[in-house]
Order: C-alpha cells, then structure tokens, then sequence
C-alpha cells in the first residue's frame, strides 16, 4: 500500500478538481437567454440555491486543503515547540 503521505497528495489534487467542477455549476446561467421558455421561479430558487452550495462547498473545500497542506509541510519539517496545542505557561511548566 502507498504511503499515506501520497495518499493524501492525490486526495488534494482530487480535491481541486472537484472545485474545478464546482466552479462550472457556479458559473452556468440559470435563465438560458436563447430559449422561449418560462422559468418559473420555484425553479430559479432552486437554482439560485444549488448555486450557492456550490460556492459554499468549494470554499470549503479550499479550506479543507489548505489545511491539510498545512499538515503535511509542517509533518515533513518536524513539530516545533510552538506549534503544539498548549499555551506558554503549560509549555514552560514542563521544562
């Protein structure tokens, strides 16, 4: 089995395609100008709000691997002393 540090890897490129397509849904019309039908407005609404998850998960997304890119420079750097989730005063009680 790989490592898991690959793994990861390609669940970010994985990840940024995904946001790719995101994009796509995001950017579409939700009233086709060259058509002679009526939307109605029950399903521009729907549209409008698959439009807004659309954006909302790509953020997250991004987010998400930001994050993990993150994770996995400061894994391939080592672990400061800083970077721990303990504040100054429980960092100096043990030294």
């Amino acid at each position: 089995m790989r490592d898991t540090k690959e793994i990861k890897l390609r669940i970010i490129e994985a990840g940024y395609k995904a946001v790719s397509h995101l994009i796509k849904v995001a950017e579409e019309d939700i009233i086709n100008t060259e058509s002679d039908t009526d939307v109605s407005a029950d399903k521009m609404k729907n549209a409008a709000a698959a439009k807004k998850l659309a954006i909302f998960d790509a953020f997250e997304i991004l987010s998400r691997i930001e994050t993990e890119k993150e994770n996995l420079d400061s894994a391939d750097r080592g672990i400061n002393k800083t970077d721990t989730k303990q504040g100054f005063a429980e960092r100096r009680s043990k030294q």
